[in-house]
């Protein structure tokens, strides 16, 4: 590696990933803490498991129908602007959620604030691919989405004392906890405004030398990769590879939501669990999965692998969640879920290169978002079908099937699609292979 390409993606990582990371830790921080405050806001609302479900995944219906839009406005106005926008909105919404007094009011909210939230992830991973070549995708992507099993561990030693200010000033425990989480996201719509650039040739802060070799090399791989397939944004919508990859992603992620909405009252049904036992021992499956993203975004980017970087961790989901349904000791329930989160995470890291070395431009932005709209919507049913599993059984263990079936399909898609290296490429390098 030369010493401008060296220099240039080490400055380009350290001024845009931990901020970006910060702020998606923040994001899913407020997406998720709805499954440490149902540990007592069910009790203290009425909600049954089903009720709880359906309201903490009607957020993915909000965020299903705006997403795509929003994309397009990203693309359009820049990410500096929209994405302030989006954090200071679902922010709002996010502390909304504090004052819901039932079912009804507890879905609204939790409608409105995916529709807040609806573009963040997908227009950060579309702006990501502004900036990184695709040999850097893999570990970039990693360390970007270190945030979602960072926030569910240190959100387990976050939420744990919070979750304890039952009673101050005449509020639930539950309520402080979605009140105090969305203050953080308030105050970074502000900074993102005046720090994020967006478009390398923008970027005041790179050498002249820099920012010409980062934008010739960007655009030889897209030069490449649109001699290979070439998309207009409403041809990426109507793909079958997209939505195929939509159906990957949507394997991945809902195991995903429902662990992160279940494990706690799923730890908590153990025998001899407190609340506060089951929020921190909670934090040890994340913390697993934080680790591993990165290391396996890493290992995927060394070796140029794919499609088996893909398909291997989604088989571990899988397992890992079937070896959880058959298990109540409390051990061997953390190591099989751990084995999962696992999975979970190393997948993600690398799902994303899939899209990414196919789509490119306009089509990039509305394709990016349309595969995390179908993933998601999973987001919704996942949690929606677990709960109802749960109440009509009385137990985890079809709960966790289902998930674990949906994983496996994840592996049977990305097996028939496969992928193509030469389109992570620049054209000298394709020919040469």
């Amino acid at each position: 590696m030369d010493t401008v390409e060296q220099r240039t993606i080490s400055k380009v990582t350290w001024r845009l990933v931990p901020f970006l990371g910060l702020c998606y830790f923040i994001a899913y921080l407020d997406r998720v803490n709805v499954g440490f405050a149902g540990l007592t806001m069910r009790g203290d609302l009425g909600l049954s498991s089903e009720v709880f479900g359906m309201a903490a995944g009607i957020f993915f219906i909000g965020y299903f129908l705006f997403e795509v839009p929003s994309n397009m406005a990203l693309n359009k106005f820049g990410a500096r602007r929209w994405i302030a926008r989006i954090m200071f909105t679902w922010g709002i919404m996010s502390g909304a959620q504090a004052f819901v007094t039932g079912g009804t009011s507890f879905n609204i909210v939790r409608f409105f604030l995916g529709v807040a939230e609806a573009g963040f992830f997908p227009g950060v991973i579309f702006y990501l691919t502004l900036w990184f070549p695709s040999a850097y995708r893999g570990r970039i992507i990693g360390w970007f989405m270190f945030a979602i099993p960072l926030s569910s561990a240190l959100g387990s030693l976050i939420s744990a004392p919070i979750m304890n200010m039952q009673g101050f000033h005449g509020l639930h425990g539950w309520q402080w906890l979605f009140i105090i989480e969305a203050i953080p996201s308030i105050i970074l719509a502000f900074v993102v405004w005046f720090y994020l650039t967006d478009r390398p040739a923008q970027a005041t802060w790179l050498a002249p030398e820099e920012r010409d070799w980062l934008q010739g090399r960007l655009d030889a791989e897209r030069a490449n990769r649109e001699s290979i397939v070439k998309l207009s944004w409403t041809q990426s919508l109507t793909s079958p590879r997209v939505i195929a990859l939509g159906f990957v992603y949507m394997g991945i992620v809902v195991p995903l939501y429902g662990l992160t909405f279940f494990l706690p009252q799923i730890l908590k049904a153990l025998p001899g669990i407190s609340n506060t036992e089951a929020i921190l021992v909670n934090f040890f499956p994340f913390a697993v999965g934080a680790i591993c993203m990165v290391l396996w975004g890493r290992f995927s980017d060394a070796t140029g692998e794919r499609k088996w970087s893909t398909i291997f961790p989604c088989a571990m989901i899988a397992l890992g969640l079937v070896l959880a349904s058959y298990t109540d000791d409390l051990t061997l329930k953390v190591v099989a879920v751990s084995l999962a989160s696992f999975g979970i995470f190393s997948a993600l890291a690398v799902f994303w290169t899939l899209p990414t070395a196919y789509l490119s431009g306009a089509a990039a932005a509305a394709g990016i978002a349309w595969i995390n709209s179908i993933g998601n919507l999973g987001g919704y049913f996942g949690p929606t079908i677990f709960g109802g599993l749960r109440d009509h059984f009385g137990s985890d263990f079809y709960g966790m099937l289902f998930l674990a079936a949906l994983a496996l399909l994840a592996v049977v898609l990305v097996l028939v699609l496969g992928h193509d290296r030469r389109m992570e490429q620049a054209g000298s390098e394709a020919a040469a292979e």
